[in-house]
């Protein structure tokens, strides 16, 4: 079996299997899948084969065995992507998600979604202001400069008060989550932070991670659920600002081990502050 690259587990991808290996007293998101992937709507994702606790030599590892669903990630940008397949795939994608978003659970995974998991996501506009508090207090050596700090509080200023917690979300769905064959989507998969949000929660990572389409595919989700383009961009750069503090705020208590991660979420942010990414198009 191939080895795929994975930053949380141990991959293996067969010709009919994959395999997702991870030590058992490492993180419990895998726990999470492995409970919902029975009961999510058919066909969404890859079929669950087998899963459990293995032994090995001092420790236990937690497995989960997937059917292999044909097709390959489109990637992080959707690189080498026409714009017109770009749409497409959008398109497909904003319908799979809508099935999710309709999903009822039955009692049992009800309660697994309403699990408490610090997704690092926007719940109100209180833990935002929060937080970016919580960023400047962290930056002791002036890593972060001023004007974005300020930006990250007038975003805050702008924000709803409350998230809700209405539909179940994947909470990850970046275009290196699904996978496409025959310029189809044919799978969604790692549901590991799947938890009850708002739809827009899945469609703000749908658009930030799809590089030179991100307008191809705001356009797609706006006339797929009849939502203005103006309240979107907004949602999501409430979104986007949420997950950058969150990243920054971890990165500064751990700069040894995140110093890649910090330079990566502060260029994000300038380009949030500065460029106004999700506005620069509206004039």
């Amino acid at each position: 079996m191939a080895t795929a690259e994975s930053s949380s587990h141990h991959v293996y991808v067969g010709s009919d299997v994959v395999v997702k290996i991870i030590d058992a007293a490492g993180h419990s998101r895998l726990n999470r899948e492995i409970a919902l992937a029975p009961h999510l709507p058919s066909g969404l994702t890859a079929p669950l084969l087998d899963s459990g606790l293995h032994r090995l030599g001092t420790r236990d590892v937690r497995y989960a065995c997937y059917a292999r669903v044909p097709g390959a990630a489109p990637g992080m940008g959707m690189p080498g992507v026409d714009g017109v397949t770009a749409r497409s795939l959008a398109e497909e994608a904003v319908q799979r998600l809508d099935r999710l978003h309709s999903w009822m659970p039955a009692d049992h995974t009800d309660q697994m979604l309403r699990e408490p998991l610090d997704h690092g996501g926007f719940t109100s506009q209180a833990a935002l202001f929060a937080e970016v508090e919580n960023l400047a207090a962290l930056d002791r050596h002036g890593t972060i400069p001023r004007r974005l700090i300020d930006g990250l509080t007038a975003i805050a200023e702008r924000a709803p008060l409350h998230a809700q917690a209405v539909v179940p979300v994947h909470a990850d769905c970046h275009w290196d989550n699904w996978l496409v064959h025959d310029l189809s989507v044919t799978a969604l998969l790692d549901f590991e932070w799947a938890r009850y949000g708002e739809p827009v929660d899945d469609w703000f990572f749908l658009a930030r991670f799809s590089g030179p389409h991100t307008e191809t595919v705001l356009d797609v989700i706006a006339h797929a659920t009849t939502t203005s383009l103006e309240t979107l961009r907004a949602e999501c750069e409430v979104r986007e600002a949420t997950y950058l503090t969150s990243d920054l705020c971890v990165a500064l208590k751990h700069p040894d081990a995140s110093s890649r991660m910090a330079a990566d979420r502060l260029r994000a942010l300038e380009e949030l502050i500065v460029g106004r990414y999700w506005w620069h198009h509206t004039g």
